[in-house]
């Protein structure tokens, strides 16, 4: 395979360049490095099979030169900062949608018929169907992030039937593990660094989240890339378990043996867009042989150790 992954430098999209590259695959990374890091990319760059290019997916003949020769794209930059989306909405528009419509475009340019991209479970909004499944119809949005990326998915679909493109969508739980640089693993134990004996929590705490480690996302990825062949393949990734948000809270600070206070804000929603829930079925996945290898629980310390073993990622992030 000769891979254009998108978003290479950044959480999910480095893992899948090393492990793409450790399957014998060449890889192309594209990232302009507003979110990423390059540190993520130096075990690829020592790999002869890695090129990178740095760009900016809003850069549409920039986009199509660096994806010459490839066959298979992998989509995964997008802005993923849901909580502060109402406060620039253009953003989600910008490097969700009109985004993923230039890689569509540069896919025609270049030839290539094949994509895999990162969608969200919060395309399901507040479902009502508990686990979620693929087929669940779909509610009034919540959330900029999730309209945006439904939005996405919308313009995928319409270019298979158009042109003939085979499209892979993976509607993700929250993905966390080893170069995790944002969500509540990161926002608790930066927290609990800076005031131990108190932690804010945004909502009640009582919120349901599902979450899920970034090699198993990864591992469910190419598992449906090589065996799901329709021209449209929509498949939800995470466990078949959920946990509650003061159950998070409680393994973090064990590990860290803190008892701190914790000062709730709000009530079932940690902001506008936060979904109270979130729960998919992952049996189109699972029918392919594909389980998680890690629960909720592993993968919440996993993230937890990365992130004391790599302190440098939290002064980057400031």
């Amino acid at each position: 395979m000769k891979a254009f992954v998108t978003g290479a430098a950044g959480f999910i999209g480095s893992n899948l360049v090393d492990r793409l590259l450790s399957e014998g695959h060449s890889v192309t990374g594209f990232d302009n490095f507003s979110t990423g890091f390059r540190e993520f990319l130096e075990p690829a760059s020592r790999c002869s099979q890695f090129r990178l290019v740095e760009g900016d997916l809003l850069d549409g003949d920039a986009l199509a030169r660096a994806m010459a020769g490839a066959d298979f794209v992998f989509h995964l930059a997008a802005n993923a900062d849901v909580r502060f989306g109402p406060d620039h909405p253009r953003k989600d528009l910008e490097q969700n949608t009109i985004a993923t419509a230039n890689v569509l475009e540069a896919m025609r340019a270049a030839g290539v018929r094949k994509i895999a991209f990162s969608s969200t479970g919060s395309v399901y909004g507040e479902p009502e169907v508990f686990p979620t499944p693929e087929t669940a119809p779909f509610p009034i949005q919540t959330s900029l992030y999730g309209a945006s990326k439904l939005a996405a998915e919308g313009m995928l679909a319409a270019y298979a039937a158009a042109y003939g493109y085979q499209v892979w969508i993976f509607r993700f739980v929250s993905i966390l593990g080893e170069r995790y640089t944002h969500g509540h693993v990161f926002d608790f134990y930066k927290q609990l660094l800076a005031h131990p004996a108190h932690l804010d929590v945004l909502g009640d705490g009582h919120q349901r989240k599902s979450y899920l480690h970034v090699h198993d996302c990864v591992n469910g990825i190419l598992a449906a890339i090589a065996q799901a062949p329709e021209a449209v393949n929509i498949f939800n990734l995470g466990t078949d378990e959920y946990c509650e948000v003061n159950d998070s809270i409680r393994w973090i600070s064990e590990r860290l043996r803190f008892t701190p206070e914790l000062r709730y804000a709000g009530g079932q929603r940690g902001w506008a867009g936060d979904s109270p829930f979130i729960f998919l079925d992952c049996t189109r996945i699972r029918s392919l042989g594909w389980r998680p290898q890690l629960t909720i629980r592993e993968g919440i310390l996993r993230t937890l150790d990365f992130l004391q073993r790599n302190p440098w990622v939290l002064e980057k992030r400031r």
